[in-house]
C-alpha cells in the first residue's frame, strides 16, 4: 500500500499543472497568483462574454448604460431642490452630482455582481481547476467597462458649462484606481459571503443605499461638519469619493488626510477580501 502524497497546493512544472488539495488556510500565494495571471486571458474574454449576455456591448445597451445613472442623478438633483426649499442648484452641483452618481454606480455594480460571480457559474467552479478569484475580479472588471461610457457624458458636461479645468483634475485618476482596489476587496468578500448565505443579494440593495447616503454623492465632502464627522472614518467610500470630487469637478487635491484615510480603507479592504476569498475557496465546490 503506497504512502500518501504530502499535500500541496500547487505543483507547477514547464507547461504542465498538477492541482492538488488545498491544505487547512491559504494556498501557495506565489503559485496561486502565478496561474492567475496565466490566466489572465480567461478574465478578459469571460468579461467580454458577460457584457455580451447583459446587452452591454451593443449600441443601445451601452446608451442605456448611460441613460440609467444620468436619470437617476436627475432625479436627486430634483430632490435636492426640494429640500433647498427651491433654492437654484448650479451646474456646479449638477457636476458633482453626475461624478458621484457615475463612480458610485460602478461600485454599487461591483458590489452587486460580485456576490454573484461564483454562485452563478455553479458548473464551472465544481468541473474546472483554475483560481476562483478570477470570478469576483472578473466581475469588477464587467462593472468598470460598463463605467467608462458614462465618464465621456460627464466630460461632455463639465465641458459644456465651462467648469473648472486644470491639471489638478488628474488626481482623479489615482482616486479612482484606489476606488478600484477597494472593489476587488468587497467583490471577493461578497463572493465568498454568497456562498455561505444564499439570502445576502436580498440585504444589498439597503446596504447600497445607506452608503449612498453617508457617502459625499448627494453633497460636499466639506459640507461635513461636527459631530457628523464620524463618517469621514467609519465610511471607507466617504474618503475615496471625496478625494475624487474634489479632483475631478473642482481641480483641486483633498488634504493628505484624506489621501491617507483612501489608503488605508483601499488596500486594507482588497487585503481582507482577497485573503478570506482565497482562504474559503476550496469549499466552494462543496458547497454550491
Amino acid at each position: 500500500m503506497s504512502t500518501p502524497a504530502k499535500l500541496e497546493d500547487y505543483d507547477m512544472t514547464g507547461d504542465v499543472s498538477i492541482h492538488k488539495p488545498f491544505r487547512a488556510g491559504l494556498p501557495n500565494l506565489r503559485t496561486y497568483f502565478v496561474e492567475m495571471w496565466q490566466r489572465r486571458e480567461f478574465a478578459v474574454e469571460l468579461s467580454r462574454a458577460t457584457l455580451r449576455s447583459q446587452s452591454a456591448a451593443t449600441f443601445f445597451g451601452r446608451i442605456w448604460l448611460v441613460l440609467n445613472p444620468l436619470f437617476l442623478a436627475m432625479v436627486y438633483y430634483v430632490l435636492a431642490y426640494i429640500v433647498s426649499s427651491g433654492k437654484a442648484k448650479g451646474p456646479d452641483y449638477m457636476a458633482h452630482l453626475l461624478a458621484g452618481i457615475f463612480v458610485y454606480h460602478f461600485f454599487s455594480a461591483c458590489m452587486m455582481g460580485g456576490s454573484k460571480s461564483v454562485v452563478s457559474v455553479g458548473k464551472l467552479v465544481t468541473n474546472q481547476s483554475f483560481p476562483r478569484l478570477v470570478l469576483p475580479i472578473t466581475s469588477v472588471l464587467v462593472a468598470f467597462r460598463r463605467f467608462l461610457p458614462s465618464m465621456i457624458v460627464y466630460v461632455i458636461f463639465h465641458l459644456l458649462t465651462h467648469q473648472k479645468v486644470s491639471w489638478n483634475q488628474l488626481f482623479a485618476i489615482p482616486a479612482l484606481l484606489l476606488i478600484f482596489i477597494f472593489c476587488i476587496g468587497v467583490a471577493s468578500f461578497m463572493a465568498m459571503m454568497q456562498v455561505y448565505f444564499r439570502d445576502l443579494r436580498q440585504f444589498l440593495p439597503y446596504i447600497n443605499r445607506v452608503l449612498l447616503y453617508i457617502t459625499p454623492v448627494l453633497y460636499y465632502a466639506d459640507a461635513v461638519k461636527g459631530s457628523l464627522k464620524i463618517f469621514v472614518y467609519i465610511n471607507p467610500l466617504f474618503a475615496m469619493f471625496g478625494a475624487w470630487g474634489e479632483a475631478l469637478v473642482k481641480g483641486e487635491i483633498a488634504p493628505m488626510s484624506t489621501w491617507l484615510i483612501a489608503i488605508a480603507w483601499s488596500f486594507i479592504t482588497c487585503l481582507i477580501g482577497v485573503l478570506l476569498f482565497m482562504s474559503r475557496e476550496r469549499e466552494f465546490a462543496v458547497r454550491l
